[in-house]
């Protein structure tokens, strides 16, 4: 092989080597300080995070947030703060994330729209646990049913009814409607109605049935019961009867101010006006 052949080869691969050389350098040069900076992004963000968390994690236990709430809560924060750093350190680096987040929208819309019900649901949930309307335990009712609140999850809300049936309500029907919580003040108001005869003395009838509650056990003395006339019926006049009683004992004084009002009346000879029928005969 010729001499100058050699030597015009090794001038080629020299040439060669030095363009390598000198593109690596420059790549270096471009994307060193960009990688070192997400580096340090990455490792700082990812400690603050944790320390976020932790931070996150004891504000909601202090603020007695639902137990059951607060894991879910502190992984989705964490999560959502895990994307958007690595998000960020890769714009740094130069990659187009563009996409990448259009991607991202477009497929959680879908997601959205596939489970808006069970998100609804899912929102609700949130809503109530946190800023709790109500709790376990406590008497409600909601969308028309009344019930003993059994248990609180993500999703629904069980209620067991006076008859001892349960109702499970979607969370997102009752974040969205009129709750009534009766269990909230530690005192309830009984309301009753009781007809008398337009003949019986008015006065007379509201010291009988007032005494009559007075005396019940679990009737409050604060406030006092109160009988009234709400109005005139075809044969009766209509007096509301109003004791107070605790939350724990409303079913108790609902049930015996019945028996009592009755009873009470039935002593002191005032009618209660029913329906009578009259037979009528015939002359033959």
């Amino acid at each position: 092989m010729p001499i100058e052949k050699v030597l015009q080869d090794v001038s080629i691969e020299e040439e060669q080597v030095s363009y390598w050389v000198d593109y690596i350098t420059r790549l270096g040069e471009t994307y060193l300080p960009k990688i070192a900076a997400a580096i340090a992004t990455l490792v700082v963000g990812w400690w603050l995070i944790s320390r976020f968390n932790r931070w996150f994690k004891k504000t909601l236990t202090t603020r007695a947030v639902e137990v059951s709430l607060i894991p879910f809560l502190c992984s989705l924060v964490n999560v959502l703060l895990k994307v958007l750093l690595l998000v960020t350190v890769a714009s740094m680096v130069g990659i187009a994330t563009t996409s990448f987040v259009a991607v991202l929208g477009a497929a959680s819309l879908a997601v959205g729209l596939a489970l808006q019900g069970s998100l609804a649901n899912f929102a609700g949930g949130v809503l109530i646990l946190l800023f709790k309307p109500f709790k376990v335990g406590d008497f409600i009712e909601s969308d028309g049913v009344k019930g003993t609140v059994q248990s609180i999850s993500v999703l629904n809300t069980v209620l067991t009814t006076p008859t001892g049936n349960n109702a499970i309500l979607p969370n997102g029907t009752v974040a969205n409607n009129k709750v009534l919580n009766f269990s909230m003040q530690t005192t309830r108001r009984v309301d009753l109605t009781v007809g008398i005869g337009y003949d019986e003395d008015i006065a007379l009838a509201k010291k009988v049935l007032i005494d009559a509650l007075a005396a019940m056990p679990h009737v409050l003395e604060d406030p006092a019961p109160f009988v009234g006339v709400s109005g005139f019926g075809d044969s009766s006049v209509d007096l509301v009867v109003r004791p107070t009683a605790l939350s724990e004992h409303y079913w108790e004084v609902f049930f015996e101010a019945h028996e009592v009002i009755k009873k009470a009346l039935d002593d002191n000879n005032i009618e209660i006006p029913y329906p009578h029928q009259v037979e009528i005969q015939k002359k033959g």
